[in-house]
């Protein structure tokens, strides 16, 4: 366990490099189980989910070589079908192992995937998906199992645009023989990088970004070697920090294509930003950031629902009331307690809408992470608030976001982390 320490009221100040997409990285680490041949994973962001993955793999059979802290090199094949419970358990992606499994060896066996408790996440989509591909499903006393004697294409309807089932049903139709059709498919960037290594390891696939994939596979899928794209909800959250604080900060890698919306909405705030080039944001001093009446996650290319955390607190610094709403997981704003002790004036009016009223002077406060991206935003409330805050939990915000404390401190931030 362990905790930040954070002297506020700083303004942020510098330059910052995104790290790679944790969302991308993942279900590309399980991608490698679809192949015998060396793949090599470059810009690998350095965080405790990346490495719970990594560690899935190696139990699994596979060998993993870490070339350097953001880069490694994956060989040979797994030699068992079912997950590590514990390992498992800790992990919301352990589940992108089902069918990288499934196409594999036939069969997998694992207890229910763990990861942050932001709402029901339940994973009928997943089987829904590969029950069309062939799978036959079982639950059992601790969890699942899966077996698939014949894959075969078909037609595939989700029933919501999951980001993950979308993934496990073309990691299985990349192994099936014949033309796949994903309708109602998530299209977010992590998902189309995806879709690059699949094309690299020798599917075809259609559509990447929009609600409808064809992917025709194959038998044998070959080797790759691939760069995570950077982190966009990264880049959001260093913008939102920068506009929180007053300060000027510059952006590196921030791919301005995946950050339309985030761009939209902060401009309608007036944050003041521009891009120097097509990859790097730049964050000028923000002293008349105002409200605006409503910010709606939606699927994409609409506002991310990862990103609602921090720009709730945001919304605290902007002069008026603006509404922020997450119908996806009923669980997201329950954080907004702690801003209240903080000092933030925020009415919850149901487990998915907030009233955000500022702007308000925030004051530091002991307080707990509930889960990663409540946690940085917290961790921006405690930059802003007048005094010391103290953020437990510190380890879950480690599983999305890289060496938090010596890049926030590279621009000026005064955190530490205790033991």
């Amino acid at each position: 366990m362990s905790r930040f320490i954070i002297e506020g009221n700083r303004n942020l100040s510098g330059e910052i490099r995104v790290a790679g997409n944790k969302n991308a990285a993942l279900p590309i680490i399980a991608a490698t189980v679809l192949t015998d041949e060396p793949c090599i994973l470059e810009n690998l962001p350095d965080i405790s989910d990346v490495r719970s993955m990594l560690a899935i793999l190696s139990d699994l059979g596979k060998s993993v070589e870490m070339l350097s802290a953001h880069k490694c090199q994956i060989t040979g094949s797994v030699n068992k079908s079912r997950l590590n419970d514990k390992l498992a358990s800790t992990l919301r992606a352990s589940i992108l192992y089902l069918s990288v499994l499934l196409a594999r060896t036939g069969e997998v066996e694992m207890v229910p995937p763990g990861g942050c408790v932001i709402g029901r996440r339940k994973v009928d989509q997943h089987f829904d998906a590969l029950q069309a591909l062939g799978v036959k499903v079982n639950i059992i006393e601790h969890g699942y199992r899966l077996i698939l004697k014949r894959p075969k294409p078909n037609y595939v309807f989700l029933r919501e645009a999951s980001v993950t089932a979308t993934e496990n049903a073309m990691m299985l139709a990349a192994m099936t023989e014949g033309k796949t059709t994903l309708d109602n498919a998530a299209g977010e960037p992590h998902v189309q990088d995806l879709a690059k290594v699949l094309v690299k390891m020798g599917a075809k696939i259609q559509g990447a970004g929009t609600n409808r994939l064809t992917i025709t596979g194959t038998k044998k899928l070959k080797g790759f070697r691939h760069r995570i794209m950077p982190d966009h909800i990264e880049a959001g959250t260093f913008a939102i920090a920068a506009a929180c604080t007053g300060g000027e900060v510059v952006i590196h890698d921030a791919n301005r294509e995946n950050l339309t919306i985030i761009n939209l909405v902060l401009d309608q705030m007036r944050v003041k930003l521009s891009f120097l080039d097509e990859k790097t944001l730049v964050i000028k001093p923000s002293k008349n950031i105002r409200a605006i009446p409503k910010v709606q996650v939606g699927v994409w290319p609409g506002f991310p629902t990862d990103l609602m955390s921090p720009m709730v607190v945001l919304a605290t610094q902007a002069r008026g009331t603006t509404l922020c709403h997450d119908w996806m997981y009923e669980s997201r704003m329950f954080f907004v307690d702690k801003l209240v002790t903080m000092g933030a004036q925020i009415v919850q009016c149901d487990p998915h809408r907030v009233l955000v009223s500022g702007p308000t002077r925030l004051k530091g406060q002991e307080i707990v992470s509930p889960d990663i991206r409540a946690g940085i935003a917290l961790v921006i409330a405690a930059l802003i608030a007048r005094g010391k805050s103290k953020i437990e939990k510190a380890e879950l915000i480690d599983r999305g976001y890289e060496d938090i404390v010596p890049r926030f401190r590279q621009l000026g931030a005064e955190i530490n982390r205790e033991q």
